[in-house]
């Protein structure tokens, strides 16, 4: 087969993924896959159908289907990621289960007073054990993770502010529309420093940068396929890293919305009930917004996924800057699972097109 490297008439696709513990997942139009490494460095594959293509109209409308596809993106990435961590847990178990058994076997010859099925029994019984702790920690680290999002990115800004205006001469600033002006927009850009404080810090963590490496290798096999090449490694290599419809990005269009969007609600409020809005009112308010948030963050990404113009190229800079921290260049391993994962996930007049180039 011939390795076509020059480039056919750019292709878009709906196809989007997520870095994994040691893998990837790609989610297409129908169906999900993920591609992750074991301990044993072999790859594990596993797909299955999305659930989203199956819900009523109505949850598919412009800003609305942003609040679904966030919800629908969370709960099967959040799946996914507990998968391709049972994976690598359930191959460093089963190793630890045939050392054991096999000393447990060795005793057995020695004292001849156990059981080998009732040994088998109790191993079953301890892998399960384990099972439903790991899943149990994992579902309180989870809450304790959208608590603590919640205080870090709402919470936390808004009475940060407050504290600035008792120690501020200046501030409140008399005119309203300029307090909530200077007010949304402090706390829009204390967010985004949280945001790329955070990001920047745990990547100094060795299994964290790995991840990002393969969100790198997921980026790379996207672009090798809008680019119309073959999904060879060779390829995907030569492929920029930073994408427009990055999940970073939207991190960013939301927060970049909510700024704007934070700017009305003191005006509005003091409208209707003629005073400024407590700061705990205000954060509930702004928990409130969030389904705003999302719905025009989630059309802003679509617009910059689909065109490339100077008002696209301008929304996207903020998320395209900050995927220098969160996309890393991969490894070939890495790429492989990529490949692995997209494929899979290709809708089949997709994949008639990309054997044709192939072939050529």
């Amino acid at each position: 087969m011939k390795n076509k490297e020059a480039a056919c008439p750019a292709r878009k696709t709906s196809i989007g993924g997520q870095a994994l513990i040691e893998g990837i997942m790609m989610r297409g139009p129908k169906k999900s896959a993920m591609a992750v490494r074991d301990p044993k460095g072999e790859m594990v594959i596993e797909e299955w159908e999305n659930t989203a293509s199956k819900r009523p109209a109505i949850c598919k409308w412009p800003l609305i289907r942003g609040v679904f596809g966030f919800i629908d993106s969370m709960t099967v990435g959040y799946k996914a990621l507990m998968r391709s961590a049972e994976i690598a847990i359930d191959e460093e178990e089963e190793e630890k289960a045939k050392a054991e058994k096999k000393a447990k076997k060795e005793e057995e010859r020695a004292k001849k007073n156990k059981a080998p099925k009732k040994e088998k029994n109790k191993e079953k019984d301890g892998k399960k054990e384990t099972d439903t702790l790991f899943g149990v920690l994992m579902g309180v680290a989870s809450v304790l993770g959208v608590v603590l999002a919640v205080v870090l990115f709402i919470v936390l800004p808004n009475y940060i502010y407050k504290w600035l205006e008792s120690v501020i001469p200046f501030l409140p600033l008399e005119n309203t529309a300029l307090n909530s002006l200077v007010k949304s927009g402090f706390e829009g850009l204390l967010r985004i420093a949280v945001l790329v404080g955070y990001m920047a810090l745990v990547t100094l963590m060795k299994d964290i940068r790995r991840t990002f490496m393969y969100h790198g290798a997921e980026h790379k096999t996207i672009f090798c396929y809008e680019n119309g090449l073959e999904l060879t490694v060779e390829n995907v290599k030569k492929q920029r890293r930073f994408h427009p419809r990055c999940g970073t990005s939207f991190l960013i269009l939301m927060l970049l919305v909510s700024m704007f969007i934070s700017f009305f609600i003191d005006p509005i409020f003091i409208l209707a009930t003629g005073s400024e809005a407590h700061v705990a009112i205000r954060s509930v308010i702004k928990l409130l917004l969030l389904p705003i948030n999302m719905g025009i963050g989630y059309e802003l990404i679509k617009l910059a996924g689909k065109y490339d113009n100077l008002f696209t190229r301008i929304i996207s800079a903020p998320g395209m800057w900050l995927q220098h921290v969160t996309v890393l260049e991969p490894e070939d391993d890495m790429i492989e699972c990529a490949i692995a994962a997209f494929e899979k996930v290709l809708p089949e007049n997709e994949k008639k097109e990309e054997e044709k180039t192939t072939e050529e």
